[in-house]
């Protein structure tokens, strides 16, 4: 008997994906959570309502990558109508002398574990390409985005031709 196939990991950064930033012409905002008690961080009227239902159509697991942390869960993903996800737990102790390598890239192939996965972020680089190339054991999609634009279209669609790639490898 063999294992049931388990979705692809979808590791999503907040800042600068779903809180687009830096863009000398503003942005659009959104209205606030009218919830009794939600966040009053300003930035979270950057959140566009309708990310919430293009992901979580997404074929795959949705998990936190963000230094939201828990917060993710307790301002975001109401906002976005998105269930609680797990969230990424960052190592105590950073090493400084990582050649490049972004804080996050290690702790995201060590999640993973083998499973395959995207990780959607504004940081990634040629480095972190090049070591999750030579260390992640499955198919992965290094996905940048644009932080003074956020989640486009074309971020979306790049996004779901990675996921439905190969057809029926991974469950819906």
């Amino acid at each position: 008997m063999t294992a049931p196939v388990q979705r692809p990991l979808l590791f999503l950064d907040v800042d600068g994906p779903l809180i687009p930033f830096g863009h000398p012409g503003g942005y659009p905002t959104y209205e606030p959570d009218p919830e009794p008690g939600a966040s009053s961080n300003p930035l979270l009227t950057r959140l566009n309502p309708e990310y919430g239902p293009r992901l979580a159509a997404l074929p795959c697991e949705l998990v936190w990558a963000t230094t939201w942390m828990d917060d993710a869960n307790e301002c975001i993903a109401p906002r976005l109508g998105l269930p609680e996800l797990p969230v990424l737990s960052w190592p105590d102790a950073y090493d400084d002398d990582q050649g490049g390598l972004h804080w996050k890239t290690r702790a995201l192939v060590d999640y993973a574990a083998g499973r395959p996965f995207a990780w959607v972020d504004d940081e990634i680089t040629a480095v972190d390409r090049e070591w999750v190339a030579a260390h992640a054991r499955s198919r992965t999609l290094l996905h940048r985005v644009d932080p003074r634009r956020g989640l486009t279209d074309a971020d979306f669609t790049a996004l779901e031709a990675w996921l439905r790639t190969e057809g029926q490898e991974f469950p819906a």
